[in-house]
């Protein structure tokens, strides 16, 4: 099928050509219909697949060119970063026409934004506390939406914007056209769905969960951090030497440490984002990951999501997510827009049950292949200190799956008797 079979306006289907699509996504071919059509629709698709081009370019041409004044679209979504792609992806597809768009998002002052607003768009980008901290202030008119977009929906539940969602839908017109676009559909956002939707499409384009086709997935185990660093720089020089990567960890502090041991080896070519970052650094980091000017970007999860560069060839799990559905959400950041990827997580003693949790979440097709670490690799000594942290790590895990499981540091210390029987307790005797 092609764009010009979905009944697309002329303006649009310029604006498709010139951004170099040829050929609709599925979730795209199923969800444009619909969504022109005026239908509530709930899409559920890989995280690559096209899920935003299939709600913005009908939404779009429903908007039959420029409007008077407020807002009549808003598109919700969970972090900053992810804003600003949504709406650079908005004026791509309007390129042929005048449709303004806005995003709105913190880590800025409200000043500028308040501005763009009070000289009008068609269309908002916003993430939910800034929607309704505009709102508050009167700068935020919303008596024309017409239209409302959930996007990433399952990040929004994990974040616990749930409360602030539902104060948004207090202040938006009740009849309007509502779409929900996540990765997975998890109970919580079956819940979510209930409450926004009134009888949605569900469309469904691949398995819940599913992985990108086009990603080839790896397990790797090893012993220790070191050695993780020194099998993510075999990767990246010696087997992927030319590749733009994503490399992701779990805490803000692990995404300074390990970027600074890859800068060692790989000056002026690794950048790291993360939520302690101020919005203008994280925007240049990505500014350069996306030119090519840094080649590594190390995140932790929630900055990740905002990532919409189809150059990225290959992903590094520094360590398994903690949330299964995390893992889809990151490997996705490759193979995007047909393109192939290549992804590598890394397994330590503490990440197995993990692991474990991910893997039983997916489908068999799509489950990552065993790999042995490469013999070119040095296999680095486990520090007292860091095997002792593994260890208790893995006693919490197996306490936390049976209570009754006593491990090594929980054991009770036995008293000593001493020669004369007793319990080796050293007492001040009485001088005579």
């Amino acid at each position: 099928m092609e764009f010009a079979d979905l009944k697309l306006k002329r303006q649009f289907l310029n604006a498709v050509s010139d951004l170099g699509y040829v050929s609709p996504t599925p979730i795209q071919v199923q969800a444009i219909p619909r969504v022109l059509a005026g239908q509530d629709v709930i899409g559920v698709a890989q995280t690559g697949t096209g899920k935003t081009g299939a709600y913005v370019i009908p939404l779009l041409q429903n908007l039959k060119g420029r409007q008077s004044g407020h807002p009549h679209v808003v598109i919700l979504v969970p972090t900053k970063e992810l804003a600003l792609q949504v709406n650079e992806t908005v004026q791509g597809f309007a390129s042929h026409t005048d449709i303004r768009s806005l995003a709105l998002v913190g880590g800025v002052g409200p000043k500028t934004q308040i501005a763009a607003l009070e000289s009008g768009c068609e269309i908002v980008v916003a993430t939910p506390g800034r929607f309704m901290e505009l709102y508050l202030r009167g700068a935020l008119v919303t008596k024309r939406i017409r239209a409302m977009v959930l996007d990433e929906a399952d990040r929004m539940m994990d974040m616990g914007f749930m409360h602030q969602l539902r104060d948004i839908l207090e202040v938006v017109p009740r009849k309007r056209q509502n779409l929900l676009f996540s990765a997975t559909f998890p109970k919580r956002v079956e819940q979510l769905a209930e409450e926004f939707l009134l009888w949605p499409t569900r469309i469904e384009v691949t398995p819940e969960g599913t992985p990108v086709a086009t990603v080839n997935q790896y397990v790797v185990r090893v012993p220790n951090i070191q050695t993780k660093i020194n099998a993510v720089l075999h990767w990246l020089l010696d087997c992927h030497p030319h590749s733009r990567a994503l490399l992701f960890v779990r805490t803000k502090e692990d995404a300074k440490s390990i970027r600074q041991a890859l800068e060692e080896v790989m000056p002026k070519e690794v950048a790291e984002i993360h939520s302690n970052k101020a919005q203008h650094t994280r925007l240049a980091a990505m500014a350069q990951f996306r030119t090519g000017e840094v080649r590594v970007l190390v995140s932790t999860d929630v900055s990740a999501r905002g990532i919409d560069v189809p150059e990225t060839e290959l992903v590094i799990n520094f360590n398994v997510p903690r949330m299964s559905d995390d893992y889809v959400h990151r490997i996705g950041r490759t193979g995007r827009a047909d393109r192939s990827g290549t992804a590598y997580t890394l397994v330590d003693p503490t990440d197995e049950v993990a692991l474990a949790r991910v893997i039983d979440r997916l489908p068999a097709h799509g489950c990552p292949e065993d790999m042995e670490l490469s013999i070119e690799v040095e296999r680095a000594e486990t520090p007292p200190w860091e095997a002792k942290n593994m260890a208790r790590t893995i006693d919490f895990q197996k306490r936390k799956a049976d209570p009754t499981f006593k491990g090594a540091f929980h054991a009770k210390k036995k008293k000593v008797k001493n020669s004369r029987g007793g319990s080796g307790k050293r007492t001040r005797g009485r001088r005579h």
